[in-house]
């Protein structure tokens, strides 16, 4: 039992392909980060590694500041130093949607307790209401006044959380 757990760790540890960004890519991506990310969090660095978790997944790390790049969107990781998560809008969930939210699932009004100001389709992670620890990183559904006012639906999409491929590949790193 214990060569399968190795194997199955050997396997997913050779499928991340890492690279170093050139100094160019690394320009142009710092540009993107620009548009969507608060000025304070973006990494002042000359070159950025990726590391590939899959066909439209990557891992961005920058010193000590890492993001996650899913298709065409650039979100914090969720394991990121508490200082960046918080220079996004976040809602505060009760205990009994942890469970939903770390595993995948669309984060809903029922569960929200808090809200903090955000837009429709802006950046916003999810903390539980107990340990303020952050479960996820999605993007606003919702506008967060429209969202405070419903009763039910999906107000987070959440694309990044605890225990994903993402959050298990950066374990290997």
């Amino acid at each position: 039992m214990e060569c399968i757990n190795i194997l199955v760790l050997i396997t997913a540890q050779t499928r991340l392909k890492t690279y170093m960004l050139s100094k160019s890519e690394t320009s142009e991506l710092l540009e993107k980060f620009s548009s969507i990310w608060p000025k304070e969090t973006i990494p002042k660095v000359k070159n950025i590694k990726v590391y590939e978790v899959d066909e439209n997944t990557r891992l961005l790390v920058a010193e000590e500041t890492v993001a996650v790049q899913i298709k065409d969107k650039i979100l914090p990781f969720v394991g990121n130093q508490r200082e960046v998560l918080e220079q996004f809008p976040s809602v505060t969930v009760d205990m009994g949607a942890v469970r939903f939210v770390c595993d995948g699932a669309r984060v809903m009004r029922p569960g929200i307790i808090s809200f903090g100001s955000f837009k429709k389709s802006e950046i916003v992670w999810v903390k539980d209401q107990t340990h303020d620890k952050a479960l996820a990183v999605g993007i606003a559904l919702e506008d967060s006044e429209i969202a405070k006012t419903m009763i039910k639906g999906s107000i987070v999409e959440n694309l990044h959380y605890v225990g994903d491929n993402i959050w298990e590949a950066y374990k290997q790193i």
